[in-house]
């Protein structure tokens, strides 16, 4: 018989490497999936300390990764902009980064400004479904023509900015993206704005 304890255990196991290592792989293998060219301008929503923010720029030798976020430390402990471009200068991908202190259901860049935006777990922080929509909604504005929308979220979220937005792929991420388990395992929405 399983115990308590024991299920507790491998929830947390499952819950530290999806936060240390799973989240990591799998973005570097979503990123590698979305066939940038290495020019890109990207844009990532509610970047925190700039895990995601950081591949994309690995990725982008002529092109630019920025990130915006409100900096709350309540969603993710150290959460301020100097130590997200710490993080960027020390992963040698200082020059093609930048951060801004933004609300991102009011984005603050023209319409089309973007090849590619992101957004890992950050959507779902919006108290409100309206907001969240709202949030969407901005990221597909930003936008050009063919970009490229990628939300990691929970299921029923994902499920739900898709319908919102009328269109995209959704895809579970696998055990790697488990926050203790499959009942709060993350999706992919993978969308494309149409030329």
């Amino acid at each position: 018989m399983v115990t308590a304890g024991t299920v507790l255990l491998a929830h947390t196991g499952i819950y530290l490497h999806t936060t240390l290592h799973g989240k990591l792989r799998i973005w570097r293998r979503e990123l590698d999936q979305a066939d940038l060219k290495g020019n890109e301008q990207l844009l990532d929503l509610g970047c925190g300390r700039g895990a995601v923010l950081i591949e994309a720029a690995r990725r982008l030798p002529t092109g630019h990764a920025v990130g915006v976020d409100l900096w709350s430390g309540k969603d993710q402990s150290g959460n301020r902009p100097e130590v997200t471009l710490a993080n960027a200068a020390a992963a040698g991908v200082a020059d093609r980064v930048e951060v801004h202190t933004a609300d991102m259901t009011a984005l603050p860049f023209a319409d089309g400004s973007f090849d590619v935006v992101t957004s890992a777990l950050a959507i779902h922080n919006i108290p409100s479904a309206e907001g969240r929509y709202r949030a969407v909604d901005e990221a597909m504005r930003v936008l050009r023509p063919g970009g490229q929308l990628l939300v990691a979220d929970f299921w029923n979220m994902a499920r739900k900015y898709a319908a919102h937005i009328g269109q995209g792929t959704l895809r579970g991420l696998g055990p790697g993206y488990w926050y203790g388990g499959p009942w709060l395992g993350i999706t992919m929405l993978h969308a494309v704005k149409e030329r």
